[in-house]
């Protein structure tokens, strides 16, 4: 039977064989993948907090570790470390609520003006519609809303149920991200008694990923600050009702890369269509797109690095599947996650450095001889000398000179 299925295998193309061992192993492959995304899924009340605590976590240890080196213990460098970012948050969202019920009804006003002007060029402009044409389209736009009424409103009542899973997952995303804080070193270490021998290679890329996650993170939060200040300004400058709040959307939209940025911008440009006209939105529209192209070009290359680097294509991709599988919160964490795969991936695989072999132990060998020089001549035992008899002179000694008490017998007496 062996030898009739030696036969078989070699009747079976060697491309064949290849092509059909790499395929049971892709397909097993495929299901590990595919079980642990549903579980994820699944589980993603839990995934998703522990996901966005590893993010801030990356973004506010370096604050903590500075404390801790400066001799607070960890639990007080911790509680500091959170208390300060609380009083941030707290303070940015207090000065924009304030500036928005301060210029919304100015925006109310700027947008009913604005719609005028527009009904009036559609009007007396080049189109030349009747207004009784006008009409019917308000009324259609009016008619489609009505329509998605009940949609909306289911939409804000299943808003509602999830408001509890929403508060839920900001309470234990606090306390992983807290814990993770003070005993992150501790935490690694219990989690490397599992592997065993292979330790040490998952120490590597661990570490490889926690240094991939704290760059894309510190430089994703450097590019997003310089796009709201950015935007912020030019919104200030034209006059813009709600620039903050504007501003302050940028900033969180630009975490999702090249979608979030258009997605808030869009937004910010239909705001300024409504306030002061298409001169100003199609300005800012340039603006925003220049922008744009300095990041992808200028600040992602020295801010992020070359570390996280990815292909816009493979951004696209990567984001796609976040977002299927996550909405917006599973695009978000979609391109840390890859790029914390793509570089620990490959420290799993090396091999670790191989230790130079020791020295054998012994004496040193003689260092060569100078050119030209004489060889050194051949080491010999030295002579040995015989030990001298009892009472017999010291080698070198006068002849007649004895050593004291040689030849004598001395008593207990007499040496007392």
């Amino acid at each position: 039977m062996i030898a009739q299925r030696g036969a078989d295998d070699r009747k079976v193309p060697p491309v064949l064989a290849v092509m059909a061992a790499w395929s049971w192993r892709l397909i097993v492959i495929g299901v590990v993948i595919y079980f642990t995304v549903q579980a994820v899924v699944r589980l993603s009340i839990v995934a998703l907090p522990i996901a966005v605590a590893l993010l801030l976590t990356a973004l506010l240890f370096p604050l903590t570790d500075r404390l801790r080196k400066a001799g607070l213990r960890p639990i007080w460098a911790t509680w500091i470390t959170l208390l300060l970012s609380f009083v941030l948050v707290i303070g940015l969202g207090f000065i924009i609520g304030t500036r928005a019920n301060e210029e919304f009804p100015r925006l109310f006003e700027q947008v009913q003006k604005t719609t005028r002007d527009v009904q009036d060029w559609l009007l007396h402009g080049p189109l030349q519609l009747r207004e009784a044409q006008l009409t019917q389209m308000v009324d259609e736009v009016v008619r489609q809303i009505n329509t998605q009424r009940s949609a909306i409103t289911s939409t804000l009542l299943s808003t509602a149920a999830v408001f509890v899973e929403v508060l839920a997952s900001i309470v234990l995303l606090l306390f992983v991200t807290f814990f993770l804080l003070k005993d992150g070193e501790r935490i690694w270490s219990w989690v490397l008694r599992g592997f065993g021998s292979a330790s040490p290679r998952v120490d590597r890329a661990g570490r490889a990923a926690w240094h991939t996650l704290s760059q894309y993170i510190h430089g994703t939060v450097i590019v997003a600050a310089i796009h709201g200040v950015v935007i912020g300004i030019v919104l200030f400058a034209m006059g813009v009702p709600l620039w903050a709040p504007l501003a302050v959307l940028i900033f969180l939209a630009s975490f999702i890369p090249i979608v979030g940025i258009f997605f808030a911008g869009g937004l910010a440009a239909l705001v300024t269509l409504g306030a002061k006209g298409l001169v100003y939105a199609l300005v800012f529209l340039g603006i925003l797109l220049i922008e744009q192209q300095l990041e992808n070009h200028v600040l992602q290359p020295l801010i992020v690095g070359r570390a996280v680097k990815f292909h816009p294509l493979a951004i696209i991709l990567v984001l796609a599947v976040g977002g299927i599988l996550g909405g917006i919160a599973g695009a978000a964490i979609a391109v840390p996650i890859a790029a914390v795969l793509y570089r620990a991936l490959p420290e799993l695989r090396r091999s670790p450095p191989e230790l130079p072999p020791a020295l054998p132990h012994g004496p040193e060998p003689p260092p060569p001889p100078e050119p030209g020089a004489d060889p050194p001549a051949p080491r010999t035992a030295p002579e040995r000398t015989p030990a001298p008899e009892p009472g017999a002179p010291e080698p070198g000694a006068p002849e007649g000179e004895r050593l004291p008490g040689a030849g004598e017998d001395v008593s207990p007496q007499r040496s007392g």
